[in-house]
């Protein structure tokens, strides 16, 4: 059985809303096998899945990712975040992917907010879903 089979047969089997699983593709992934992968994401998203494209700009950005893929979120890396309050360039790469998912009509996400100050400027720059320590350290895994 395949992964989107899987996913598909958990979901039955559980009944959980397909709308509240949110899968994280990253830029490493869709290098491998991009057919491959956009096709299980199209089915996925059938059923309700919906998709991050995890660390954006940090890896091999590529633009025609955003238009192909089924995504409905964004998450800006954390390298950019880091200092977008002191690097003139962070701070507008961060300003270009906001507007962008924005345009696009995806969700974008902040990682790495660590500081009120990242998290106001976040906030004044239109982004208003965030990670980090700001809000919470990681917890233990439990299984």
């Amino acid at each position: 059985m395949g992964f989107t089979e899987q996913v598909a047969t958990i979901l039955r089997r559980t009944g959980a809303p397909p709308g509240l699983l949110k899968l994280e593709v990253t830029e490493s992934l869709l290098m491998d096998d991009p057919e491959r992968i956009s096709a299980a994401m199209n089915d996925l998203k059938q059923l309700g899945v919906r998709f991050s494209l995890n660390d954006f700009g940090a890896g091999y950005s590529s633009l025609s990712y955003l238009k192909r893929l089924s995504l409905d979120q964004i998450k800006i890396d954390q390298s950019f975040v880091r200092d977008l309050t002191t690097n003139p360039a962070s701070a507008a790469i961060v300003d270009s992917i906001i507007g962008l998912s924005q345009g696009l009509g995806l969700e974008v996400i902040a990682e790495g907010v660590e500081t009120e100050a990242q998290r106001d400027w976040l906030v004044a720059h239109g982004c208003d879903h965030f990670q980090g320590y700001l809000f919470g350290k990681p917890g233990p895994l439990f299984l």
